[in-house]
């Protein structure tokens, strides 16, 4: 049994995420907790099977030596051990919750072809903007004072049309911390009296400040401030989440639960297993990816992520895949690694913007010749894979690769779309009904971002009118609910 307060529960029942809260409070010295034992049932066992039946004269000192040596040396070496057992399990408890969440949040869908504005919201300090082309390339920046204090609304209102009108901005990621109900309402406004055509939404900010302050922001942005940094991180997480959110230190990231408690190397280790599974099935531009998304690819460390996006800066987009052979130091066999895991959305050639890899690429070419792919059945695969000189399930890929170049399945999701009426957290009263979207899971229920700058929970119990045993089970991080 574990007490707590006054409180007990069997240490088999405690569930991984209570047990981290609980230790939370124990190492901030507001809650005690100990482990306490039948001691009844020990002294009995010991009578019955350490106490010599022949020993009568000294049956009461041997038990009182054998309870010392339980109660001083043995039972707080198990009660070690069972904390160390139970805070292995919750944090496997609490990193596959964040892994699944991570893998929700990054597979996003990303907004593609629009040159965003990032909206870092505040009062006083003002509301720090940053623009980001549709490649997600930081462009310009600015600071607006359109909430209070100040309330300026005609030079804020200036200064967003000034930047709209010279980088043709179509989308505004709003970060969803203080101010963010009464930014929103200013770009409604702007749209409403400027004639603006604005679409906005609103982001999660958790973790743009760490980033701004990171060594990956300084080497980005080294002639930055931190605050700016930070507009160009909500930005760039409505263009490319998976690219944005990979540059965060994973606790930091604000979905799973008790991230600051767990063991951070297995942290580390499920965010680059996620990012991995991810970039392999999805796919990276090249011509958008940070250093950071692009270090995942196969063949691409950390050093070449970097030469990469040097190239790119130096001589603009990529146009084919070809031309990742300019990089410095990307040579032919990691280009033969890595380049099925690249997209080029508007290349040259039909197989930049697919997964087909190099050494496949006579067979494509060939087959997209000789025949139609959409008229191409089943039952020909083994005719045509031995024509083509390629194994069977390679032929199978490369079909359906062509049938659909550039195939992103993130694009497929339903887009983040956030309504809300309130303004103030004092407005909710018991019943009220609000939308909103859904930030983090935890095993307990669910974080919802409802427009202010505290999330509403829905505990499990509420979720559904069946029993489930867990919240993913029936929701997903950034879906809507009304």
């Amino acid at each position: 049994f574990a007490k707590l307060a006054g409180k007990s529960e069997k240490i088999a029942s405690i569930p991984s995420h209570r047990y981290l809260a609980i230790m939370r409070g124990v190492s901030e010295k507001e809650l005690s907790v100990k482990i306490t034992l039948d001691m009844d049932r020990v002294e009995n066992t010991i009578k019955n099977y350490r106490i010599p039946r022949h020993a009568k004269s000294s049956q009461t000192l041997l038990l009182a030596s054998y309870l010392d040596g339980f109660k001083r040396l043995l039972f707080p070496s198990l009660e070690r051990e069972v904390h160390a057992m139970i805070k292995e399990k919750s944090d496997i408890q609490a990193i596959n919750t964040f892994g699944k969440n991570l893998s929700q949040l990054l597979g996003s869908p990303p907004v593609t072809k629009r040159a965003i504005l990032g909206a870092d919201p505040a009062y006083r300090t003002g509301c720090k903007l940053a623009v980001v082309d549709e490649n997600g390339m930081y462009l310009d920046h600015a600071v607006i004072y359109p909430t209070p204090p100040q309330s300026d609304y005609e030079k804020s209102a200036k200064v967003v049309k000034q930047l709209c009108d010279r980088y043709g901005i179509n989308a505004v990621a709003i970060g969803n911390g203080t101010a963010s109900r009464e930014t929103q309402e200013f770009f409604a406004r702007v749209n409403r009296d400027e004639g603006l055509n604005l679409a906005y939404t609103v982001v999660s900010e958790a973790g743009a400040s760490v980033y701004s302050a990171s060594k990956i922001a300084q080497e980005e942005y080294p002639q930055l401030d931190v605050t700016i940094r930070g507009a160009i991180s909500i930005a760039q997480r409505l263009r490319d989440p998976m690219a944005a959110l990979v540059k965060i230190d994973p606790k930091s990231l604000g979905v799973g639960q008790y991230q600051h408690d767990v063991d951070q190397k297995l942290l580390e280790k499920k965010l680059g297993d996620v990012t991995e599974d991810l970039v392999n099935r999805i796919g990276v531009d090249p011509n958008s990816a940070s250093v950071s998304l692009l270090s995942y690819v196969a063949g691409v460390g950390a050093k070449v992520a970097k030469s990469i996006v040097e190239y790119r800066e130096k001589s603009g987009a990529f146009k084919s895949k070809q031309e990742l052979l300019k990089v410095k130091g990307l040579g032919a066999k990691a280009y033969e690694q890595c380049a099925g895991f690249f997209r080029i959305r508007e290349g040259k050639s039909l197989l930049d913007n697919t997964g087909v890899h190099p050494e496949s690429y006579e067979a494509a070419n060939t087959l997209l010749k000789r025949y139609e792919l959409s008229s191409i059945t089943k039952d020909q695969i083994p005719r045509i894979a031995q024509e083509l000189g390629v194994g069977e399930a390679t032929l199978s890929d490369i079909i359906a690769e062509l049938r659909k170049p550039g195939f992103d399945p993130r694009e497929s999701l339903p887009p983040i779309m956030f309504r809300s009426d309130l303004t103030d957290i004092k407005e909710l009263r018991e019943g009220s009904i609000v939308s909103g979207v859904v930030r983090n899971i935890a095993d307990f229920g669910a974080f919802v971002d409802i427009g202010l700058k505290n999330d509403g929970l829905i505990h499990i119990s509420q979720m559904s009118e069946k029993r489930i045993s867990h919240p993913l089970e029936v929701l997903s991080v950034n879906q809507q609910l009304s």
